[in-house]
């Protein structure tokens, strides 16, 4: 049935991602995208919505809201997941969307696809192919966005794969882009890098994509030659992974050891498993998609290694990195240690001595400083 009252926005929750002031579930591209996509999804069969990079359910919800049924969304982020699963809930709309990821079913046969973009082109390019290779083919697509987040390359990847784009008016500092006649679609496949002696693989969206940023390379020189752990009860841990550069570079560097990854991003989980693969250490990588460490029992870890995010979508923000202290503290058993990769600008020394325990400074260049935490 179709509802009159308008969506209730303001009820949308980030739990259980981070929150704050300058945090939100929703923004005014989201209505944008809404809108502008109102008459397609008026007419579109049940089934035939799509919503990719939806952080906590905006777009999904508010087109189940409107009467749409059996509404397909993917979010990246495990956390964002898992709050579009509780918004939905709450509204009383659990029985009109399905979460799904990223491939070939999330989009078969779909007519009208809306998309917050993402701050990264592959990501983009990635999202476009697979919607081109198994959308309907008189799919319309809705990217948007913020307009400073936006940028006219955005235009040209999805001319990659679709004969037509056209362009909304802005509006509260948004712009919706529209996309139709899909053409040379693919199923994403991952860049391919190598640093070294180390293969890097990147689907679209993961960090830093098929090499090492600089923050991870400071960090794999300083590593301890002889890291505490190593057993498969007491893993080598890389938290947030990411590509998994860093828990294939401990595999190779300690053929004994098992090693632990894991990440809340469904591409980086993918990144990660695939370079496990590309080094042949697959068979010592266990690789986990997962909200921070929440499946490792308290006090079990000898060694974690950490390069924390500091964006929440296209937001900068250091709350992230707090909850990932504070649960490899919980992880850490007493004397284990975190060894951590830091832009130098966030001063998070004083955060990890709090949360943590002793710290100290093993390098630091013009950008970045590592240090070692030792839970007290």
């Amino acid at each position: 049935m179709t509802r009159t009252d308008p969506f209730p926005f303001d009820r949308l929750s980030r739990r259980p991602d981070v929150e704050g002031p300058d945090l939100v579930a929703s923004d005014a591209a989201d209505r944008l995208i809404l809108d502008e996509s109102a008459d397609l999804r008026a007419g579109a069969p049940a089934g035939s919505i799509v919503a990719i990079g939806d952080t906590h359910g905006a777009l999904a919800l508010a087109a189940a809201h409107e009467g749409a049924q059996g509404v397909r969304v993917h979010q990246d982020a495990l956390a964002g997941e898992q709050a579009i699963s509780r918004n939905a809930a709450e509204l009383g709309l659990s029985d009109r969307v399905r979460v799904v990821g990223l491939d070939a079913d999330a989009v078969r046969d779909a007519r009208v696809v809306l998309v917050r973009l993402p701050r990264a082109l592959d990501a983009l390019r990635d999202i476009a192919a697979l919607i081109s290779a198994h959308a309907s083919p008189d799919v319309v697509v809705l990217a948007g966005g913020r307009l400073k987040h936006m940028t006219p390359t955005m235009n040209d990847v999805l001319s990659e794969h679709f004969g037509r784009i056209d362009v909304s008016h802005a509006r509260q500092k948004s712009r919706v882009l529209f996309a139709r006649e899909p053409r040379d679609g693919r199923d994403p496949a991952p860049a391919e890098g190598r640093e070294s002696e180390l293969e890097i693989r990147a689907f679209g969206g993961a960090f830093a994509g098929a090499r090492l940023d600089h923050g991870t390379r400071l960090l794999l020189a300083h590593l301890p030659e002889h890291p505490a752990g190593g057993s498969p009860e007491d893993p080598l841990i890389d938290m947030a992974c990411g590509t998994g550069a860093v828990a294939a570079h401990l595999a190779k560097r300690h053929p004994a050891a098992s090693v632990y990854a894991s990440d809340q991003s469904a591409a980086a989980v993918a990144s990660a498993r695939a370079t496990a693969a590309a080094n042949d250490v697959a068979d010592r990588i266990e690789v986990v998609r997962d909200d921070l460490l929440a499946s490792r029992a308290a006090a079990s870890a000898s060694f974690i290694a950490l390069n924390p995010p500091f964006h929440s979508g296209a937001a900068l923000t250091e709350r992230l990195a707090f909850r990932l202290f504070a649960d490899a503290a919980r992880v850490l058993r007493p004397g284990g240690e975190l060894w951590c990769v830091w832009n130098s600008g966030m001063r998070y020394r004083g955060d990890l001595e709090r949360l943590v325990g002793p710290t100290r400074q093993v390098a630091r260049d013009a950008k970045f400083t590592v240090t070692v935490s030792t839970r007290r």
